[in-house]
């Protein structure tokens, strides 16, 4: 099931937003999230938070439409995106796409990639769309969904990849390591249908952007 979150930070509206969520089986708002919801007239089935940076006026028209509430105190140990998130696969997700979860904080913006990468959603699919932007957690064997002439970068995560191997990419890698800090992996470039990448030992950021993005 491919669970959609509307988180409260920058939202940069994907060219594909609607085909998104036209797929979602599921759509859950993070707190100020729900902000975003509002201005694109999407209803989600939760509204999950704190409630610090929901506007008062959405709020009350969520509760009046019927979306399930499930407020927690602010003083707590979990971000708003982590308790949506956590949320989702409780409903069955395997598959979640993140939107407005980076720009406005780095702190949140970290935060919410290195949530990803979290040993507990290792079987769950995660992504963030930000504008023409995708960014995914890569662990194991993968196939990259990048058309060609798109950019991929590969960052570590939590400390050095190891043993990776890549195709379909200009530069590729072969049972190498990649360092956490390390530029190598950024910015190469898509030449073949069905980019893959292979992963021994460690984890991954993907960032797929478009050839004219500077």
């Amino acid at each position: 099931m491919l669970a959609v979150i509307f988180a409260n930070g920058e939202f940069s509206e994907p060219p594909d937003l609607k085909a998104v969520l036209a797929k979602a089986e599921f759509i859950v708002a993070a707190d100020g999230g729900a902000d975003h919801c509002a201005r694109l007239s999407v209803q989600p089935h939760v509204l999950i938070g704190d409630f610090d940076s929901i506007s008062k006026d959405v709020r009350v028209e969520m509760e009046s439409k019927g979306v399930q509430v499930l407020a927690f105190p602010a003083d707590k140990d979990k971000t708003d995106l982590e308790l949506a998130v956590e949320h989702a696969i409780r409903a069955g997700a395997d598959e979640v796409v993140i939107l407005g979860g980076l720009g406005r904080r780095w702190d949140h913006s970290l935060a919410n990639l290195l949530l990803a990468a979290q040993p507990q959603f290792a079987d769950i699919r995660i992504c963030f769309i930000q504008g023409e932007q995708r960014l995914h957690i890569l662990r194991g064997e993968n196939e990259i969904d990048a058309r060609l002439d798109e950019r991929v970068s590969l960052i570590p995560l939590g400390g050095a990849a190891l043993g990776i191997t890549t195709t379909g990419l200009a530069f590729p890698l072969h049972d190498e390591m990649l360092n956490l800090g390390s530029s190598r992996g950024v910015s190469n470039v898509v030449v073949a249908k069905r980019p893959r990448v292979k992963i021994r030992l460690g984890v991954l950021l993907c960032v797929i952007s478009p050839p004219d993005l500077n």
